[in-house]
C-alpha cells in the first residue's frame, strides 16, 4: 500500500497541502518481457477467445514484425497502430518498442478527418492497420503486410513525404505517445518516458500481486492511456493478458460472466463501466482478486458483497496513467456517496496550489499540482509543454516542475486528496477528457456553419453529456441537425459527439462580450422542461404498443430527450457505450429481458428493439 511521507519543506509551513508517496522502484519494460519468454516460454502470454499464444509465440511474432519495420523506422519515429485490441495489437506493441520507437495508439477506428489531421500534424513514420481506413497519404504510400494469428488484411503504411519534411520526431527516452483532447481542434500529443512507464509497472505489480498464473484483463479502449498500463502489467509480470470480447465492454452483466469464465485475476475498469458494475449484486465466486477503476469521478463505493479489492485510481495522461490511489478492501465499511481520490503513488508528489502556485494549508481546496517521477517528458509542442509544465514552488523538495491539471482537489488532514471537479472548461465525457473547443473547431469546419458552442451539463446517468449550438452561415437556413452530428463525428472519438446539437440564429453574450454559455445551457433545460410537461414529447404520441411507450421513457431518461419516438436509432439519438449498458440494465429489470449490446445495437430504431423486447419476454407467444 502507498503511504505518505511529509517531509520538513524549508521555508514551507506544516500542514500544507503537500504530499509524497514512498520512494519509488525503477523498473525495466521491455526487458521485463524478454525475460518471461525466455524462463516461462511456454506460459501464456496472451489469449484472445480460442486463440492462446505462449510468452515464446508472441516474442517471435513482434521479432518478425520489427524486421518488417526496421530500416523504414528510426528509433524516436512514431508508429500509430490504428489496431483493436488482439494478437497484432499485443505483438505491434513490442515489436515498437524493440527497435526503440515510440508507440502511438490510435485505436481501430479514430475518425478519418482526424486520423488524417493527426497524420499530418504529427507525420508518423508508419501507421499499421487496415488499409481502407488509413489516410490518403499512407493508403497510397508503401505497405507491408503484417501477419498475426487471427488477423487479415493489416499492413504497416508508409507515407511518402511529397513536400521532404520528415516525420515527427519525440524526445529521447520516450516509450509511448497518446493523444489528449486540445482546445486548438487538435489533439495534444503527449510523450511518456520508459523510465515513468517502468516505475508505474513495478508499483502496479506490488499492488495486485501480479504475477505468473494470474489472468488480466485487456478491455480499456486502446487510445485510452490505460490501455497502456494493463497491456504492459501483463506483459512485464508472467501473467496472461486476455482480450475482452466486444460485447463485455457494454454490458455489465456479460462482463461479469466473462470474468469467471475466463478466469480473470486482476482487471481495469473505466469508472462509466465499472459503475453499473457495483450497482448489480456482485456475482459469487468471481476469481478477481483486483479491480482498478478510473478515468473519471467514482460515485460510489464497493458494497459489502464485493470479493475483490478496489483501487480508485486517478491520474492524467501527462502523469502516466495513475497519480493517487484509494484502495477498498472487500468486506469492509468504505461509506456512503464518492470515495476519495487517495494518496500519491511512489515516486509522486501532490501539492493543491493557490492561483500563484503556493500550496495551500490543509483543508482549503484549490488546484492540483503534480510533480515527481511519474511526470510525463512533456507535449510534442514546446509551447503547450510550457504553458501546463511549469516550475516548482522554490522550496518544493525532490521535484523542479509540476503539471497544472486543471482539477480541483482538497488535502484533507490525514493527507487523502478528494476530488471537487474542474477548473476550467474540460470536462470528463464517458471517462474521456474532452475539450469543448475542439469540439466546436470540429463543427466549425463544416462550411454550413458559422459558429458553433459546446456546453456541458450532468448526464441523466452520472458523468456529463455534451450540447452543441450551431449558428448557420445563412440566418434561417434549413439546415438539418442529424446531418452535423454526422458529419463532424470522423473528426472526434465517439465520447466528444454531442448528444443534442440545437441551432441558433445568434449566441447571448457576457459582459465581456463572449458567448455566455451559461445562459446557452438554461434556455436548453427550459426547453426540454416544456417539452417534458406537455406531453412527454411529440415522439411518445406515435408509440403504438406499452412496450414502445416505456422504452421511449427509459430512452428519454437517458439520454436527456423528451422528443424521441419509435422511429429514432438509439447512437443517433445520442447514445453510448455508457447508456447502451444502463438501457440493457433497466430492460432487464422492467422486463426482464436480457438482451446482448450488439443485438440491441443492431436493431434499426427504437420500434425494433421494443419489438424483440415483445418477443424475448417470458410467455410470449412462439412463433
Amino acid at each position: 500500500m502507498t503511504t505518505i511521507q511529509d517531509r520538513p519543506l524549508p521555508g514551507l509551513l506544516p500542514g500544507l497541502s503537500v504530499a509524497y508517496g514512498r520512494p519509488h522502484r525503477d523498473g525495466a519494460v521491455l526487458d521485463l518481457f524478454t525475460s518471461w519468454a525466455r524462463r516461462t516460454p511456454n506460459a501464456p502470454a496472451l489469449i484472445d477467445g480460442g486463440l492462446t499464444l505462449s510468452y515464446a509465440e508472441l516474442d517471435r511474432l513482434a521479432d518478425g514484425i520489427a524486421r518488417q519495420l526496421a530500416g523504414r523506422v528510426r528509433p524516436g519515429d512514431l508508429v500509430g497502430l490504428c489496431l483493436d485490441h488482439s494478437a497484432a495489437l499485443v505483438a505491434a506493441t513490442l515489436a515498437v518498442a524493440r527497435i526503440g520507437a515510440v508507440h502511438l495508439p490510435l485505436g481501430p477506428r479514430p475518425g478519418e478527418r482526424r486520423l488524417r489531421a493527426v497524420a499530418e500534424q504529427l507525420r508518423p513514420a508508419c501507421l499499421i492497420g487496415d488499409p481502407a481506413l488509413l489516410p490518403p497519404a499512407h493508403r497510397d504510400g508503401r505497405h507491408h503486410p503484417v501477419t498475426a494469428p487471427g488477423t487479415t488484411g493489416i499492413v504497416a503504411a508508409f507515407a511518402e513525404a511529397a513536400d521532404g519534411t520528415d516525420a515527427v520526431r519525440a524526445p529521447k527516452g520516450t516509450q509511448y505517445t497518446v493523444l489528449t483532447s486540445g482546445s486548438t481542434g487538435l489533439p495534444k500529443a503527449v510523450a511518456v518516458g520508459q523510465t515513468a512507464l517502468g516505475a508505474l509497472l513495478t508499483w502496479y505489480r506490488e499492488l495486485t500481486g501480479l504475477g505468473p498464473g494470474d489472468r488480466h484483463s485487456l478491455l480499456i479502449g486502446v487510445a485510452f492511456d490505460p490501455h497502456l498500463m494493463e497491456l504492459w502489467a501483463g506483459l512485464t509480470s508472467g501473467a496472461a493478458l486476455c482480450v475482452a470480447p466486444e460485447a463485455v465492454r457494454w454490458d455489465p452483466a456479460a462482463l461479469t460472466d466473462w470474468w469467471r469464465t475466463a478466469g480473470i485475476t486482476v482487471g481495469v475498469l473505466p469508472t462509466p463501466l465499472a459503475e453499473p458494475v457495483l450497482d448489480r449484486p456482485w456475482p459469487a465466486d468471481l476469481p478477481l482478486r483486483h479491480l482498478t477503476v478510473g478515468g473519471d469521478r467514482l460515485r460510489r463505493t464497493p458494497g459489502p458483497d464485493v470479493t475483490a479489492t478496489v483501487h480508485n485510481a486517478y491520474g492524467p495522461a501527462e502523469a502516466t496513467v495513475t497519480t493517487t490511489v484509494h484502495s477498498m478492501a472487500p468486506g469492509a465499511e468504505h461509506g456512503a456517496g464518492a470515495p476519495p481520490i487517495g494518496r500519491p503513488v511512489p515516486g509522486a508528489i501532490v501539492l493543491v496550489a493557490d492561483e500563484n502556485g503556493r500550496p495551500l494549508p490543509r483543508g482549503e481546496a484549490g488546484e492540483l499540482r503534480i510533480g515527481g517521477q511519474g511526470l510525463a517528458i512533456g507535449y510534442l509542442d514546446a509551447g503547450l509543454t510550457a504553458e501546463r509544465f511549469v516550475s516548482a514552488p522554490d522550496d518544493l523538495d525532490g521535484t523542479d516542475r509540476v503539471y497544472r491539471t486543471g482539477d480541483r482537489v482538497l488535502m484533507r488532514a490525514d493527507g487523502v486528496l478528494e476530488f471537487l471537479g474542474r477548473l476550467d472548461d474540460q470536462v470528463k465525457v464517458s471517462g474521456v477528457r474532452i475539450e469543448p473547443a475542439e469540439v466546436e473547431a470540429a463543427l466549425e469546419r463544416d462550411p454550413r456553419v458559422r459558429r458553433a458552442a459546446v456546453v456541458a451539463r450532468p448526464a441523466p446517468v452520472g458523468g456529463a453529456q455534451l450540447l452543441a449550438f450551431a449558428q448557420p452561415v445563412t440566418e434561417g437556413a434549413q439546415v438539418d441537425g442529424a446531418e452535423l452530428l454526422a458529419a463532424v463525428r470522423p473528426w472526434l472519438p465517439e465520447q466528444a459527439v454531442p448528444s443534442v446539437l440545437r441551432l441558433v440564429d445568434g449566441f447571448p453574450l457576457d459582459a465581456n462580450g463572449k458567448i455566455d454559455r451559461a445562459a446557452l445551457l438554461k434556455a436548453a433545460e427550459a426547453e426540454a422542461q416544456q417539452g417534458a410537461e406537455g406531453s412527454a414529447g411529440s415522439g411518445a404520441d406515435g408509440a403504438a404498443t406499452p412496450t414502445e411507450r416505456t422504452l421511449l421513457r427509459i430512452c428519454a431518461g437517458l439520454l436527456g430527450r423528451t422528443d424521441l419516438g419509435p422511429s429514432d436509432n438509439f447512437l443517433d439519438a445520442g447514445g453510448t457505450s455508457v447508456t447502451a449498458a444502463r438501457l440493457l440494465a433497466a430492460l432487464e429489470e422492467e422486463f426482464e429481458v436480457r438482451l446482448r449490446a450488439p443485438v440491441l445495437l443492431r436493431q434499426p430504431d427504437l420500434r425494433a428493439v421494443a419489438r424483440l423486447v415483445d418477443e424475448r419476454r417470458p410467455g410470449a407467444a412462439a412463433g
